[in-house]
Protein backbone atom coordinates (compact mmCIF):
# COMPACT_ATOMS: atom_id res chain seq x y z
CA UNK A 1 0.00 0.00 0.00
CA UNK A 2 3.03 2.51 0.39
CA UNK A 3 3.14 3.80 -3.36
CA UNK A 4 -0.40 4.38 -4.00
CA UNK A 5 -0.97 5.80 -0.46
CA UNK A 6 1.42 8.33 -0.56
CA UNK A 7 0.53 8.85 -4.31
CA UNK A 8 -2.62 9.70 -2.87
CA UNK A 9 -1.34 11.79 -0.61
CA UNK A 10 0.61 13.45 -2.58
CA UNK A 11 -1.99 14.07 -5.40
CA UNK A 12 -4.63 15.48 -2.50
CA UNK A 13 -2.73 17.13 0.21
CA UNK A 14 0.53 18.22 -1.33
CA UNK A 15 -0.82 18.98 -4.89
CA UNK A 16 -4.28 19.70 -4.62
CA UNK A 17 -5.00 21.38 -1.09
CA UNK A 18 -7.93 19.23 -0.96
CA UNK A 19 -10.19 20.12 2.19
CA UNK A 20 -13.41 20.64 3.08
CA UNK A 21 -16.32 21.67 0.83
CA UNK A 22 -14.28 20.99 -2.38
CA UNK A 23 -14.79 18.64 -5.37
CA UNK A 24 -13.02 15.78 -6.76
CA UNK A 25 -13.04 13.85 -9.28
CA UNK A 26 -11.09 10.29 -9.42
CA UNK A 27 -11.27 8.06 -13.01
CA UNK A 28 -11.03 4.29 -12.15
CA UNK A 29 -12.23 4.63 -8.79
CA UNK A 30 -12.31 0.72 -8.08
CA UNK A 31 -8.36 0.23 -9.13
CA UNK A 32 -5.82 0.55 -6.53
CA UNK A 33 -4.53 4.01 -6.62
CA UNK A 34 -8.47 4.77 -7.38
CA UNK A 35 -9.98 2.93 -4.29
CA UNK A 36 -7.20 4.80 -2.10
CA UNK A 37 -7.76 8.24 -3.65
CA UNK A 38 -11.30 8.23 -2.96
CA UNK A 39 -11.25 7.38 0.22
CA UNK A 40 -8.36 9.70 1.04
CA UNK A 41 -10.75 12.37 -0.64
CA UNK A 42 -13.85 11.26 1.31
CA UNK A 43 -11.88 11.49 4.81
CA UNK A 44 -10.35 15.08 3.87
CA UNK A 45 -14.02 16.11 3.56
CA UNK A 46 -14.49 16.40 -0.28
CA UNK A 47 -17.41 15.60 -2.29
CA UNK A 48 -15.98 12.54 -3.86
CA UNK A 49 -17.06 11.41 -8.07
CA UNK A 50 -15.64 8.54 -9.77
CA UNK A 51 -15.73 6.33 -12.71
CA UNK A 52 -16.01 3.18 -12.76
CA UNK A 53 -18.12 -0.31 -14.18
CA UNK A 54 -21.66 -1.41 -13.19
CA UNK A 55 -20.23 -4.09 -11.28
CA UNK A 56 -18.17 -2.19 -9.40
CA UNK A 57 -20.47 0.22 -8.28
CA UNK A 58 -21.69 -0.32 -4.60
CA UNK A 59 -17.39 -1.01 -4.51
CA UNK A 60 -16.80 2.20 -5.18
CA UNK A 61 -19.55 4.09 -2.99
CA UNK A 62 -18.67 1.64 -0.03
CA UNK A 63 -15.34 3.38 -0.13
CA UNK A 64 -17.01 6.90 -0.25
CA UNK A 65 -17.81 7.98 -3.73
CA UNK A 66 -20.99 10.44 -4.01
CA UNK A 67 -21.55 9.98 -7.20
CA UNK A 68 -20.62 7.02 -9.61
CA UNK A 69 -20.47 7.29 -13.17
CA UNK A 70 -20.63 4.06 -15.24
CA UNK A 71 -17.69 4.59 -17.66
CA UNK A 72 -19.55 2.36 -20.65
CA UNK A 73 -22.29 4.02 -20.72
CA UNK A 74 -21.77 7.87 -19.47
CA UNK A 75 -19.84 10.28 -20.95
CA UNK A 76 -18.29 12.23 -17.45
CA UNK A 77 -17.57 15.57 -19.27
CA UNK A 78 -21.41 15.55 -19.80
CA UNK A 79 -22.88 14.53 -16.34
CA UNK A 80 -20.53 16.66 -13.84
CA UNK A 81 -19.14 20.15 -13.67
CA UNK A 82 -17.66 22.45 -11.72
CA UNK A 83 -14.68 20.40 -9.60
CA UNK A 84 -11.97 21.39 -8.24
CA UNK A 85 -9.30 18.61 -8.67
CA UNK A 86 -9.73 15.78 -11.23
CA UNK A 87 -6.86 12.73 -10.84
CA UNK A 88 -6.73 11.16 -13.91
CA UNK A 89 -4.97 7.95 -14.39
CA UNK A 90 -5.63 7.55 -17.92
CA UNK A 91 -4.26 9.70 -19.76
CA UNK A 92 -4.72 11.01 -23.87
CA UNK A 93 -8.62 11.90 -24.50
CA UNK A 94 -9.90 11.30 -21.10
CA UNK A 95 -7.17 13.55 -19.36
CA UNK A 96 -8.16 16.58 -22.31
CA UNK A 97 -12.08 16.02 -21.13
CA UNK A 98 -11.19 16.25 -17.78
CA UNK A 99 -9.86 19.51 -17.97
CA UNK A 100 -13.47 20.68 -19.31
CA UNK A 101 -15.23 19.71 -15.75
CA UNK A 102 -12.64 21.92 -13.56
CA UNK A 103 -13.81 25.65 -12.57
CA UNK A 104 -11.53 28.15 -12.80
CA UNK A 105 -8.65 27.90 -11.01
CA UNK A 106 -9.22 23.99 -10.66
CA UNK A 107 -5.98 21.11 -11.13
CA UNK A 108 -5.96 18.30 -13.09
CA UNK A 109 -3.66 15.93 -12.25
CA UNK A 110 -2.11 13.38 -14.24
CA UNK A 111 -0.17 9.85 -12.84
CA UNK A 112 0.33 8.74 -16.65
CA UNK A 113 1.60 11.86 -18.56
CA UNK A 114 2.37 13.62 -20.12
CA UNK A 115 5.31 14.36 -18.18
CA UNK A 116 5.79 18.35 -17.57
CA UNK A 117 8.30 21.21 -16.58
CA UNK A 118 7.83 20.35 -12.99
CA UNK A 119 8.85 16.99 -13.32
CA UNK A 120 12.09 17.87 -15.09
CA UNK A 121 12.59 20.17 -12.15
CA UNK A 122 11.90 17.73 -9.51
CA UNK A 123 14.17 15.29 -10.95
CA UNK A 124 17.08 18.32 -10.74
CA UNK A 125 17.42 16.63 -14.57
CA UNK A 126 19.05 19.31 -17.15
CA UNK A 127 17.59 22.26 -18.94
CA UNK A 128 17.14 20.32 -22.10
CA UNK A 129 15.19 17.93 -20.27
CA UNK A 130 12.75 20.31 -19.35
CA UNK A 131 12.38 21.65 -22.26
CA UNK A 132 11.60 18.41 -23.96
CA UNK A 133 9.29 17.78 -21.17
CA UNK A 134 7.20 21.42 -21.97
CA UNK A 135 7.00 19.99 -25.06
CA UNK A 136 5.52 16.57 -24.36
CA UNK A 137 2.85 18.42 -22.57
CA UNK A 138 2.39 21.45 -24.28
CA UNK A 139 -1.18 20.58 -25.98
CA UNK A 140 -2.81 19.71 -22.90
CA UNK A 141 -1.14 22.27 -20.53
CA UNK A 142 -2.27 25.21 -23.41
CA UNK A 143 -5.63 23.82 -23.73
CA UNK A 144 -5.77 23.78 -19.43
CA UNK A 145 -4.59 27.47 -19.83
CA UNK A 146 -7.49 28.39 -22.46
CA UNK A 147 -10.04 27.10 -19.77
CA UNK A 148 -8.41 29.16 -16.98
CA UNK A 149 -7.24 25.53 -14.96
CA UNK A 150 -3.98 23.71 -14.74
CA UNK A 151 -1.96 21.00 -15.71
CA UNK A 152 0.17 19.01 -13.70
CA UNK A 153 2.22 15.45 -13.69
CA UNK A 154 2.61 13.58 -10.36
CA UNK A 155 5.54 11.36 -9.40
CA UNK A 156 5.25 10.11 -6.18
CA UNK A 157 8.34 10.88 -3.96
CA UNK A 158 9.47 8.64 -0.98
CA UNK A 159 8.38 10.28 2.13
CA UNK A 160 8.87 8.73 6.02
CA UNK A 161 6.57 11.76 7.40
CA UNK A 162 3.99 10.94 4.80
CA UNK A 163 3.82 7.10 5.35
CA UNK A 164 3.60 7.58 9.38
CA UNK A 165 0.16 9.48 8.81
CA UNK A 166 -0.93 7.35 6.46
CA UNK A 167 -0.15 4.27 8.59
CA UNK A 168 -2.56 5.72 11.80
CA UNK A 169 -5.14 6.53 8.80
CA UNK A 170 -5.06 3.05 8.29
CA UNK A 171 -4.14 1.96 11.80
CA UNK A 172 -7.52 4.32 12.85
CA UNK A 173 -9.81 2.40 9.87
CA UNK A 174 -10.20 5.31 7.66
CA UNK A 175 -8.47 4.21 4.94
CA UNK A 176 -8.80 -0.09 4.13
CA UNK A 177 -6.70 -1.84 1.38
CA UNK A 178 -8.57 -2.81 -1.71
CA UNK A 179 -8.14 -6.75 -2.05
CA UNK A 180 -9.00 -8.63 -5.41
CA UNK A 181 -8.04 -11.83 -5.39
CA UNK A 182 -5.30 -13.97 -3.17
CA UNK A 183 -3.33 -16.72 -4.41
CA UNK A 184 -0.64 -19.08 -2.75
CA UNK A 185 2.75 -18.79 -2.83
CA UNK A 186 2.88 -21.62 -5.53
CA UNK A 187 1.10 -20.04 -8.05
CA UNK A 188 2.78 -16.68 -8.16
CA UNK A 189 3.08 -17.12 -12.02
CA UNK A 190 -0.85 -17.35 -12.12
CA UNK A 191 -1.10 -14.36 -9.77
CA UNK A 192 1.51 -12.34 -12.39
CA UNK A 193 -0.94 -13.73 -15.09
CA UNK A 194 -3.99 -12.48 -13.32
CA UNK A 195 -2.67 -9.04 -13.10
CA UNK A 196 -1.07 -8.41 -16.49
CA UNK A 197 -4.97 -9.26 -17.81
CA UNK A 198 -5.57 -6.17 -16.22
CA UNK A 199 -9.00 -7.36 -14.84
CA UNK A 200 -8.06 -6.83 -10.80
CA UNK A 201 -10.27 -4.40 -9.09
CA UNK A 202 -8.00 -3.33 -5.65
CA UNK A 203 -4.63 -5.47 -4.94
CA UNK A 204 -3.77 -9.11 -5.97
CA UNK A 205 -2.38 -10.55 -3.35
CA UNK A 206 0.32 -13.63 -3.02
CA UNK A 207 0.58 -15.36 0.29
CA UNK A 208 3.53 -17.32 2.32
CA UNK A 209 1.61 -19.49 3.95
Amino acid sequence: MPLVSLAAWQALVDRGHAQPGQKVLVHAGAGGPGSTVIQLAKHLGATVATTASAKNAELVRSLGADVVLDYRKEDFAEVVSGYDVVLDSLGGENLEKSLTVLKPGGQAIGVTGPPDPGFAKQLGAPKFVGVVMGLLSRKVRTQARKLGVSYSFLFMQANGTQLRELAALYDAGHLRPVIDTTFPFDQTLEALAYVEQGRADGKVVVTLD
